[in-house]
């Protein structure tokens, strides 16, 4: 198949990449470098800088007649979607429209959407949250993802364009950016390896559901081999507070630093968890890889880039 990938630059969307060019797909990445990074990108790829909300971006879908697009580019931050509503609306709904009206004229055949379970549901009223969960964000980010889903649903309405939502809980591992303000496992990981003071916001007892970002990839990779329109959670249904999380990344970097607390941080949620069993029946797809192992196999990457450095 042809794909377009969306953010392939980027952590999980570079991840999705190489499984793709692993299987024999052509794949062509469309990244603004805002995040990602340019090294994370498969050589075997096609590679073109460029935002998602460029209006000449219907060039690339006519020349390269792509069969999918999995869309990984966003404003990912949920703090500063707090802070500028406007910008995460601008890049999360405005430049996904603008890639599904691209679909729409060049006869893309399915859309996989990188969609959030950790923030559409709001702070839940049953754990783990279904698919049938009521989804109430409680951030501009969480608000967006919802948005595009309904759009989507739209676009196949009327249009006929299959699409499949991935709801990811919080995921970590290799790749991830340690220099923003999200993605908690590469942020403890490198202050942790370059002697810094980790801050856990609040009391450390908000709770996440952390999804390595291999399982992830593999339900992007079922997703494109299912043929009808439908939304699946992808976590593994196992709550870890922020405190717990901190202490076993301080085990595996060997660090000696202390536990410090912050400010709360404004439209963070206190639990999220999501339950898998849908996309298990539906698509066979099940979490492999334990948090332990997951941090394990994290830390040693940023270990090896820190030696690097």
């Amino acid at each position: 198949m042809k794909i377009l990938i969306t953010g392939g630059a980027g952590f999980i969307g570079s991840h999705v990449v190489d499984a793709c060019i692993e299987a024999g797909h052509s794949v062509v990445i469309i990244d603004d470098l805002s995040t990602g990074d340019i090294e994370n990108v498969n050589e075997k790829a096609t590679f073109i800088q460029m935002d998602i909300r460029d209006e000449t971006i219907d060039r690339l879908f006519d020349t390269h007649k792509f069969d999918v697009v999995i869309h990984h580019a966003a404003q990912m931050d949920v703090r500063k979607s707090v802070e500028d509503p406007s910008f995460d609306a601008s890049v999360n709904i405005l430049g996904t429209i603008n890639l599904l009206e691209n679909c729409k004229k060049f006869g893309v055949k399915k859309f996989i959407f990188a969609s959030t379970g950790g923030a559409i549901y709001g702070e839940q009223d049953y754990f783990p949250a279904d698919e049938q969960h009521p989804v109430s964000p409680l951030s501009p980010y969480g608000i967006a993802k919802l948005a595009v889903e309904k759009y989507l649903y739209y676009y196949n309405a009327v249009f006929g364009l299959l699409y499949i939502c991935l709801r990811y809980a919080n995921v970590y591992g290799p790749r991830q950016n340690p220099l923003g303000e999200a993605g908690v496992v590469a942020i403890f990981s490198n202050k942790m390896f370059s002697g810094q003071q980790s801050i856990i916001n609040g009391d450390g007892k908000q709770t996440r559901d952390y999804t390595y970002v291999a399982d992830v990839v593999r339900a992007n990779m079922l997703a494109l081999d299912y043929d009808k329109s439908d939304i699946f959670n992808v976590g593994t249904g196992i709550e870890t507070d922020v405190k717990t999380l901190f202490n076993l990344i301080r085990k595996y970097t060997g660090s000696n630093c202390n536990e410090r607390h912050g400010d709360a941080k404004k439209g963070e949620q206190q639990r999220s968890v999501l339950d898998y069993s849908y996309i298990q029946k539906v698509l066979g797809w099940k979490p492999t890889i334990s948090l332990e192992k997951g941090l394990e196999m994290t830390v040693e990457y940023f270990r090896k880039q820190k030696m690097r450095s």
